[in-house]
């Protein structure tokens, strides 16, 4: 009888580095910290509403981002936005919960004030001990790259930009003749079966391979050679030719897998997500009631016909939604809908002009992001018809249906919005729509949302 064979694991994730790991605690350590000590400095005592509010401020802001490595101007920058937006939505939700009298003014403001200040000189301390730590010889790492094209190249470039974290770049293997070595290649040092004998001569501590998958007989030749050595290695596959999304390595029971393209939102973030959208479009919903209102009044009253027009849009993964608007037209059909192309359709009622030029008209799918179809924050849904033309002329263009699709979007807050007629003009909506999901977090939304508002109210042509 053969006994089961268990699968041994053969990845690992990469442990956390001392940096990102200080990073991501400075941050909603010191913006607790601050609350709390300017609670008990003014003698208000330290109850539940300030420990709720403690708690929350530290699930907004953990993660703290790694600013060790940025400027310290473009550091205070992004601090402050940072900071001003969690404000922005930390006074919302007080609104909204009545909940702003439990605490002291004078609490309040000087947290706000002070907290971002003290970030910024967290950051300031957190460089300087880097380049300390940098010019110590004993924690150098010298590193050799095997391969002089562009990969090799951008792997070189990667690791002179993180000589702060020890790296420390010696220069490039190769067997190819010069004239097929990239231009941006310095420092051959030789051949690749003269990589194993240079590690062992020079105390080389990493070596990162990056030679194409079709030298797979040399790259097994050379990962040979360097079984006898100390040195650490790495092997860079070369995915640069293509649009990665949320780009992980698994292990499947043993089994190495390589994620190209994913949705962000798996695991915690897809519950984050969730938890975040029933919550802030419910507050939403409760502050706008009255607005809804008076609009349902003026549409009802502008032309005969429902008061909630229904477009038909592609939604997650491609599946068709129901998404919900106020009616701005006297007659509606999908058709009608989809031939419309300008804002000055005759069609288009006085109060459905305004809408429109407000972006009020999208305010009712507020509802489809409690029922599940859309997200508060998410790319555009485009028009079915538009998804079928478009996924033919534009690269990655049906990527962005890997997650819900939302009321604003990063496309819409860096200036694409509005009429996309033109191919160059979706694109450059689907390139910033791409950006998002290689890069969201609950932060990131909160930054559109807060920038979509001040679109809406003081940009004419917001959406």
């Amino acid at each position: 009888m053969i006994a089961h064979r268990s699968y041994k694991r053969t990845f690992y994730s990469a442990p956390q580095s001392v940096t990102s790991l200080v990073a991501a605690f400075m941050e909603p350590a010191i913006a607790v910290a601050v609350f709390l000590l300017s609670t008990r400095w003014y003698g208000q005592p330290i109850e539940r509403p300030a420990l709720v509010l403690g708690l929350l401020v530290f699930a907004l802001t953990f993660p703290g981002r790694q600013r060790f490595k940025d400027p310290l101007f473009a550091a205070a920058i992004d601090i402050i936005n940072s900071w001003v937006v969690l404000l922005l939505a930390l006074l919302l939700c007080g609104y909204a919960t009545q909940s702003l009298g439990y605490f002291d003014r004078r609490v309040l403001l000087s947290w706000a004030l002070t907290t971002p200040i003290l970030i910024w000189l967290g950051v300031c301390a957190g460089q300087v001990v880097l380049r300390r730590r940098a010019t110590r010889l004993v924690l150098r790492r010298p590193a050799v790259v095997v391969g002089s094209g562009l990969l090799g190249v951008k792997v070189a470039r990667a690791l002179r930009e993180s000589s702060d974290q020890g790296s420390e770049f010696v220069g490039h293997f190769d067997d190819r003749h010069d004239a097929r070595v990239h231009e941006d290649a310095t420092s051959l040092l030789g051949t690749l079966q003269d990589v194993a004998p240079y590690i062992r001569t020079h105390g080389i501590k990493e070596v990162y391979i990056t030679l194409p998958l079709g030298l797979q007989p040399r790259i097994v030749e050379l990962l040979e050679s360097l079984q006898g050595t100390t040195a650490s290695i790495f092997f860079v596959p070369d995915v640069f030719g293509i649009s990665i999304i949320q780009g992980r390595l698994q292990d499947m029971n043993g089994i190495p897998v390589v994620g190209i393209c994913e949705t962000p939102f798996t695991g915690t973030n897809e519950l984050v997500k969730r938890i975040s959208d029933l919550v802030l479009a419910s507050l939403i919903l409760v502050l706008i009631s009255p607005l809804l209102v008076v609009i349902a009044i003026c549409v009802k009253f502008s032309s005969p016909g429902p008061v909630i027009f229904k477009q038909r849009r592609n939604g997650l993964d491609g599946s068709e939604i129901l998404v919900y608007k106020f009616r701005t037209m006297t007659c509606q059909d999908d058709g009608a809908v989809v031939r419309q192309a300008t804002r000055q359709d005759p069609r288009i009622t006085p109060a459905g002009a305004f809408l429109r030029r407000t972006s009020l008209d999208e305010l009712p799918q507020f509802f489809n992001v409690l029922q599940g179809s859309m997200s508060i924050v998410g790319p555009r849904p485009h028009a079915v018809a538009h998804n079928e033309e478009y996924r033919k002329l534009i690269k990655a263009y049906m990527v962005r249906h890997k997650v819900k699709p939302g009321i604003t979007g990063w496309a819409q807050v860096n200036g694409h919005r509005g009429e996309t007629d033109t191919v160059h003009k979706m694109q450059a909506r689907v390139e910033y729509d791409l950006e998002y999901l290689r890069n969201w977090s609950l932060a990131l939304d909160l930054h559109i949302m807060m920038r979509t508002a001040r679109l809406v109210f003081f940009d004419r042509n917001a959406y």
